[in-house]
């Protein structure tokens, strides 16, 4: 199968597997979006999502957020992990917004990687889901697929991102990156994979992952 084929057929799979995709994570603007995501560092959806209610009840915009202070947003925020850093990084971020932005958080990515504590993937994550606008943001899923099915040689997320948007049409990109997160969750995770479950890998997969897989369950 040629790489133009295998690109074909994972984008078909991913399609019929999910027509329509949820946003893992919970938000009614970008302003909560890009709280969430930056939460969502080191940590899990799930555990994001049962706790930006609590933070949202109290601040749902940056204007409310700076009436706050870090140490109270870090106190609701604690159980997400790395507190202290993200606290930081919404209060500085909600102060920026207010100064310089009037509330409204920016739609490029350039700009959003200027706020602390906000990365290439939080700010490509922002403009993909918020906006709307071309992006690929790579997760530790999306970094594992593009390996395991050939796209990437797996060194950096930075090379990752580069080969997932030479491969795939722009206009798949913002569905696509979400496809691929739920498909690295329910099909081919890092850890408990179970290659019959994972059609995508099966048919198109990487000849040496496979064959480690297949070593390595021989091994018991």
């Amino acid at each position: 199968m040629k790489k133009s084929e295998k690109v074909s057929f994972c984008i078909e799979t991913l399609d019929q597997l999910y027509p329509e995709i949820p946003i893992p994570l919970d938000h009614k603007d970008p302003y909560t979006l890009l709280i969430a995501v930056l939460l969502s560092a080191q940590s899990t959806d799930v555990r994001v999502n049962q706790i930006t209610p609590k933070l949202f009840a109290l601040a749902d915009n940056p204007y409310d957020m700076v009436l706050l202070s870090e140490n109270q947003i870090r106190e609701i925020i604690r159980p997400v992990g790395l507190s202290p850093m993200k606290a930081k990084g919404i209060y500085g971020l909600s102060k920026i917004l207010v100064e310089r932005y009037k509330g409204e958080v920016p739609q490029t990515i350039e700009e959003l990687e200027q706020f602390p504590a906000v990365g290439h993937k939080t700010a490509s994550v922002v403009v993909s889901q918020a906006f709307g606008i071309p992006a690929f943001p790579v997760d530790t899923h999306i970094h594992r697929l593009m390996y395991r099915w050939g796209f990437s040689s797996g060194k950096n997320v930075v090379q990752t991102e580069r080969d997932a948007k030479r491969l795939f049409p722009e206009e798949k990109w913002n569905t696509l990156h979400l496809q691929m997160i739920w498909y690295g969750r329910e099909y081919s995770p890092a850890r408990g994979w179970v290659l019959d479950r994972d059609k995508i890998t099966q048919t198109i997969g990487r000849k040496s992952v496979i064959e480690a897989y297949f070593k390595k369950k021989k091994r018991g």
